[in-house]
């Protein structure tokens, strides 16, 4: 891939004499050559012909890269959080999904943007955020992030499945999401 960028990067090249300043290859109409070094020359015919000749350049291969087998996935990190390569985050699509699961709650208008601010806060609604440091982990950051598999097998990558253990415990922990909101604005965490 670095090969190709470069031979096209040098397919666009303008060059230019260093006494002319910069001009296009349709005004350049001239003979180039510089006295003093080993055989630089260039003839340029018409707007699109060119020829190049320069002595001592040589082209070599880009070395091969090295392919290195990574084990599969567990579904955790080395430090034993749960491995936030195994799902795709879609912050809006888990927008989506909240407010038809929060709706059924009846946390709509002021509950609803509650919640939003709140899980904003807390993951930016990705379903694979992960603070390493304490292994709180999806879009409700829960502590440990396995406890969301009383809503699901899935909890690792379902944004529905972190979504519905989340509202659970809101609702558990704070009956509701402008309740939980006030919490966290007032302690830092929920």
């Amino acid at each position: 891939m670095i090969g190709l960028a470069a031979v096209t990067a040098c397919a666009f090249v303008t060059v230019v004499a260093p006494n002319v300043g910069v001009a296009s290859a349709s005004s350049f109409g001239g003979t180039f050559s510089e006295t003093g070094l080993a055989s630089q020359k260039l003839d340029v015919s018409g707007s699109v012909a060119a020829s190049i000749f320069r002595d001592n350049y040589s082209v070599t291969e880009a070395p091969k890269p090295i392919v290195v087998a990574l084990p599969a996935s567990t579904g955790s990190s080395s430090n034993g959080c749960p491995d936030p390569n195994a799902a795709t985050a879609d912050p809006a699509g888990a927008q989506v999904i909240a407010a038809a699961l929060a709706a059924e709650r009846g946390w709509t208008g002021a509950q609803f943007d509650a919640l939003i601010a709140l899980w904003s806060r807390e993951s930016g609604w990705r379903v694979n955020a992960l603070n390493a440091s304490s292994c709180a982990y999806g879009i409700p950051q829960a502590l440990p992030g396995s406890k969301m598999a009383s809503a699901g097998a899935d909890w690792a990558t379902n944004p529905a499945t972190q979504i519905t253990w989340g509202l659970n415990y809101i609702q558990g922990s704070y009956g509701d999401p402008i309740t939980a909101l006030a919490h966290s604005d007032a302690v830092h965490w929920y």
